[in-house]
């Protein structure tokens, strides 16, 4: 390995490589030593391996945890018929040890069913992973009350997409003092008589405050002129003014994040029928939903039309393919976070964009255009 081609990082013992190669990314390695003894690896690339620093610093620690058991534990050897291999006395004391812990934790497991259990279990490690990025939304909250700055969250997308969930994860720890959730339902007599965006309007965020939209004004370019909501006209009209209303709250200090949440026609399906089957998911299921199957291919063309004409410089929209739940609300939160320079960011978490769930609308459109399941 040459040095010279790589730099230290700020953690002790791990390198990255300074130039990042076209289809691996950047290398990371662990060069240290231990016992007069110089140890060399490469942990993995950032693009090819999907590594973070924190990742490649949790993969040197355990190569060094390796490296030092394997030097200082006496091999003696204990057949372990479970794993049918041999294991030290050492090992084998910790394999007992942990079965005894995890029978304490789990209790009678076996009479709970495997895919459940397998599934609780997961959701206890993506919250905890969740909660780093949380975190961070509490710093973003933080300094937009400090610098008295405003900000609007657009969550867009087909029922049953994952707008709700996300919603609910990005807010879970944050001061509900200084964030609303809007989620209005159909206009009275009066707001239809009014100019269109001013019943958005009246719920706009004050200094220091996070409006979450829950469906927004973007109602008038997809749902609106499918069922018949308003006329073709003021469909043309809301699509031809929305750019420019947008500029001009961002030229007046709006902070603006827009996100659609893309879902796949056989998740959405797939979604649609656990609410149906499950008692404590059938509030969830409208006649709004019954029809989302059938009218897939009316919402695709509004859908691409409302991306193709309403994607600014100022206002983009940010792609979040949502097809996994979890991966699309870390997705989310990183684009909220990148959108803010706010003060004590961790920087040891990761912040890239997942490029399979995040994507750019030039290749959204792309893909619709290749297939009908988004």
């Amino acid at each position: 390995m040459n040095l010279n081609d790589f730099e230290k990082t700020d953690y002790n013992g791990l390198y990255i490589s300074k130039v990042a190669h076209v289809t691996f990314g950047k290398k990371y390695v662990a060069r240290f030593q231990y016992n007069k003894k110089r140890y060399v690896k490469v942990l993995g690339y950032s693009k090819k391996d999907n590594i973070t620093k924190r990742d490649a610093i949790s993969l040197m620690n355990t190569y060094k945890e390796t490296i030092i058991a394997t030097q200082e534990e006496p091999k003696i050897e204990v057949k372990d018929e479970n794993v049918n291999q041999s294991i030290t006395n050492k090992e084998y004391e910790k394999l007992v040890s942990q079965n005894k812990e995890m029978k304490e934790i789990l209790g009678n497991y076996k009479t709970l069913d495997k895919n459940i259990m397998k599934s609780g279990i997961k959701k206890i490690y993506e919250l905890e992973e969740l909660k780093h990025y949380q975190i961070e939304l509490i710093k973003l909250q933080n300094y937009l009350e400090k610098e008295n700055k405003r900000m609007i969250i657009l969550f867009e997308g087909r029922d049953a997409s994952g707008k709700g969930g996300a919603i609910r994860r990005i807010t879970r720890y944050m001061n509900n003092k200084h964030y609303r959730i809007v989620a209005l339902g159909k206009p009275n007599d009066t707001q239809r008589n009014q100019w269109f965006f001013q019943r958005y309007i009246q719920h706009f965020p004050t200094g220091g405050e996070i409006v979450l939209f829950d469906r927004s004004w973007y109602n008038r370019a997809m749902v609106e002129p499918i069922f018949g909501f308003c006329t073709q006209e003021e469909h043309e009209i809301f699509m031809e003014d929305v750019v420019n209303f947008e500029q001009d709250l961002v030229r007046q200090g709006m902070i603006l994040i827009k996100l659609y949440f893309s879902v796949s026609k056989d998740e959405q399906k797939r979604r649609f029928d656990r609410r149906i089957n499950d008692p404590l998911r059938q509030w969830k299921f409208s006649e709004v939903d019954m029809q989302a199957q059938d009218l897939w291919g009316e919402f695709s063309e509004k859908k691409y039309e409302m991306l193709r004409r309403t994607n600014s410089r100022s206002a983009p929209w940010h792609i979040v393919r949502s097809d996994d739940k979890f991966l699309s609300r870390i997705e989310a939160m990183k684009i909220i976070l990148n959108s803010v320079d706010y003060d004590g960011k961790n920087y040891a978490i990761n912040f890239e964009g997942n490029e399979k769930i995040n994507i750019s609308v030039q290749r959204e459109l792309m893909q619709m255009r290749k297939s009908a399941n988004y």
